[in-house]
């Protein structure tokens, strides 16, 4: 079959033929469908500190992913082929604390589809059943595809209550743009959305952002007050990484607010501890999505009117991947696709 693979350390991937993955008894084979290129896929493509530390080549790259059931293992009960189906992208040790509570998100074990196994950038992709998330009948496929973002951008969301409240998302990324909509859609007042690049600010307003901010041109003090908030932000939702723009919302927060840390710093943040304390702040840090509470939750907030396609701007053939990773770089784009039909 076809896939996109780290071949060796350095720069690059390229599409070669690989032989198809292997099945065991509580597997599930999967013709892929369309993928969704993450940050992580971008890491490993440009082969970045962290990609050189973590990933070991030869390598089929990708986790996001739709695609339609192939074949299933001799244990597997609850899926036929023809399922339009994707995949949550950690792979559980199942036998950890955390897996036999339950908790299959803290499992310290996990292996990471796309990064420590060979991932969802191929015809086919294997996984075992329990990794398996059915659709639901009406979801769009392009959605379908993107589910395991969207997972992030739920369970950052969801992780302080947000109805009624004003929430301040620093970094509209592809994430950071559908955590706004979620936001809204679960009933938050303002949702002011913190975005030096033009091109996203505009996505933002498009995913239902009351309020739109370049950080470099105006303070959150400001936006506070032209709206008539009176302490700070109840939520913050941190997807930029950006140890500046951390400490600026952290001192926009009002007390007892939370936030939710999904951005990732590729260096030490400094905090104000006095902040912390004497605001009697909660600060989150999220990975990953709940498995699979979160799943669900996205599928009733789909079913229920919310809308994340705006958030997909570009589409290209997997024929096309250089021209895919180059506009998923740029930072002028939302959600960037690659169809996998085009045989």
């Amino acid at each position: 079959m076809l896939a996109l693979v780290k071949t060796a350390p350095g720069p690059g991937l390229e599409l070669t033929d690989v032989p198809e993955p292997p099945m065991g008894i509580n597997d599930v084979r999967i013709g892929v469908r369309k993928t969704g290129i993450c940050g992580t896929d971008l890491h490993i493509e440009s082969w970045d500190p962290w990609a050189a530390k973590t990933i070991k080549p030869p390598l089929v790259v990708g986790h996001e992913f739709v695609g339609t059931v192939l074949e299933i293992g001799s244990n597997v009960r609850d899926l036929q082929p023809g399922d339009i189906v994707s995949g949550e992208g950690h792979v559980i040790c199942g036998h950890c604390r955390h897996c036999r509570a339950g908790r299959w998100n803290l499992c310290a074990n996990s292996v990471g589809l796309g990064v420590g196994r060979d991932g969802a950038f191929a015809e086919q992709v294997v996984l075992p059943v329990t990794n398996v998330w059915h659709h639901w009948p009406g979801i769009d496929e392009e959605v379908a595809a993107i589910f395991d973002p969207f997972g992030n951008a739920v369970h950052t969301a969801l992780s302080f209550p947000v109805l009624g409240e004003d929430v301040l998302v620093v970094g509209a990324g592809p994430i950071g743009l559908m955590a706004t909509a979620v936001a809204r859609h679960a009933g938050a007042r303002f949702v002011v959305v913190s975005e030096p690049n033009p091109f996203r600010r505009d996505l933002a307003r498009t995913m239902g952002a009351t309020h739109v901010v370049d950080p470099r041109a105006r303070t959150l003090a400001e936006v506070q007050a032209e709206l008539g908030m009176v302490e700070g932000f109840d939520v913050v939702l941190e997807m930029s990484g950006n140890p500046a723009a951390l400490r600026d919302a952290m001192a926009n927060m009002a007390h007892g607010a939370g936030m939710a840390i999904l951005g990732i710093p590729t260096q030490e943040v400094s905090l104000d501890f006095n902040q912390l304390v004497f605001k009697m702040l909660t600060l989150r840090g999220i990975y990953g999505r709940e498995m699979y509470e979160t799943w669900y939750k996205m599928s009733v907030m789909l079913q229920s009117g919310l809308d994340i396609r705006p958030a997909i701007t570009h589409r290209f053939s997997f024929r096309e991947h250089e021209a895919a990773f180059a506009a998923a770089r740029s930072g002028d784009s939302g959600k960037v696709i690659m169809d996998w039909t085009d045989r």
